[in-house]
């Protein structure tokens, strides 16, 4: 890398990372290829950034890939298993910008040239045991079409009912149920970054004047500049979100790395601590309330909320030793596992699956 070169933006960032950029300090990290190990190739470097994932109820991780092409993936890491299956190629898409997992079956919202698609796709059947010899079979993706004629899909989420996917283009708000195929327009709007399951159940996105707008998927009403967000850099870098599925609870954070919860029976929350590094990325909360995610730019660090302390720490930049000695420096998405393990998606050449395994916290479990 050579700094002479970089911009005065990315020397600022990386003599942060340098100070801050010791690796992983607790925990262990697993970087896992997109392949069953000894027994299949992983998906080539160019086509290989993570950038979408969601775990089905039983903890099965789907994904997508972005790059030269996008791949739609499962992986397995209950019992015997430990195996990524690449279940193919979809056709004109080089971006995978969301994956929801409904009753039986998941949609991935892709993006190509022409704009913004859904393609559908029933579970895939899966051994709990692969230390027998096993066949996995590549079934056609159900191309349900365009988003909106000519715009890119930001974000989509599941709603709480897992039969309908609400999904945020460049200019719209739209839904499509997961079974019949049907896709109808809620309204027109401005988009950015990600959408979130509110703890009623509502859906929330950024609006305008540092607002959230507010949509119920039963009634179908939108509420315009129904939630004001705290004070902070809300414009300065795309709006993300974790959920802590215990209790319902949403965090998000500003453009530097404030971070508040939000319920929607109480609102948002005084302001929780300041990451160390920023933005914010991908973030995931195991079942004991901590919330984890990573920071910053160039080099990522990976950073924790404990809520029954209120510390928020850095844990360093990411790190495996496991078999194959490999360094993570950016994320695209991030789930919860079966047994409370993080799940980071890497968006790199190469990209790997980065499971956490969090340090046992005595304080946490008495929370």
């Amino acid at each position: 890398m050579q700094f002479e070169n970089m911009s005065k933006k990315k020397k600022m960032n990386l003599r942060d990372e340098i100070v801050h950029g010791t690796f992983i300090t607790e925990g262990a990290m697993v970087a896992f290829p997109l392949c069953f190990p000894g027994a299949s190739a992983p998906i080539v470097a160019d086509e290989s950034h993570i950038t979408a994932l969601d775990v089905t109820a039983d903890g099965i991780v789907y994904g997508g890939t972005s790059g030269r092409q996008t791949h739609l993936f499962v992986g397995m890491f209950h019992g015997v298993t430990g195996a990524v299956f690449d279940m193919g190629t979809v056709e004109g898409a080089d971006h995978c910008a969301a994956i929801c997992c409904g009753n039986g079956k998941f949609v991935a919202c892709v993006n190509g040239p022409g704009g913004g698609r859904f393609i559908r796709r029933r579970f895939q059947g899966l051994p709990f045991d692969l230390l027998q010899e096993w066949g996995f079979s590549r079934e056609p993706f159900d191309d349900l079409g365009e988003a909106i004629k000519g715009e890119k899909i930001v974000h989509a989420v599941t709603d709480s009912s897992k039969e309908k996917v609400i999904a945020s283009t460049e200019g719209h708000l739209v839904s499509l149920e997961i079974e019949s195929g049907k896709i109808e327009l809620i309204a027109e709007i401005s988009c950015s970054g990600q959408l979130a399951v509110g703890s009623k159940g509502n859906i929330f996105g950024l609006d305008e004047k540092n607002s959230l707008w507010r949509y119920n998927p039963e009634d179908g009403r939108l509420t315009r500049n129904a939630v004001e967000l705290p004070k902070g850099s809300w414009r300065k870098s795309p709006l993300v979100w974790a959920k802590d599925t215990v209790d319902g609870k949403l965090y998000t954070a500003d453009g530097e790395g404030y971070l508040f919860s939000f319920t929607e029976e109480d609102g948002f929350s005084q302001c929780l601590g300041q990451t160390p590094l920023a933005p914010v990325g991908p973030m995931s909360v195991t079942f004991d309330g901590r919330v984890f995610g990573v920071c910053g730019e160039v080099i990522s660090n990976l950073f924790c909320y404990n809520p029954s302390t209120n510390e928020l720490d850095n844990i360093g930049a990411a790190a495996s030793v496991f078999e194959r000695r490999r360094y993570g420096y950016t994320f695209g998405d991030a789930v919860t596992g079966r047994d409370g393990q993080i799940i980071f998606g890497e968006d790199d050449d190469l990209g790997h699956l980065w499971l956490y395994f969090p340090k046992i916290d005595s304080k946490a479990l008495s929370f």
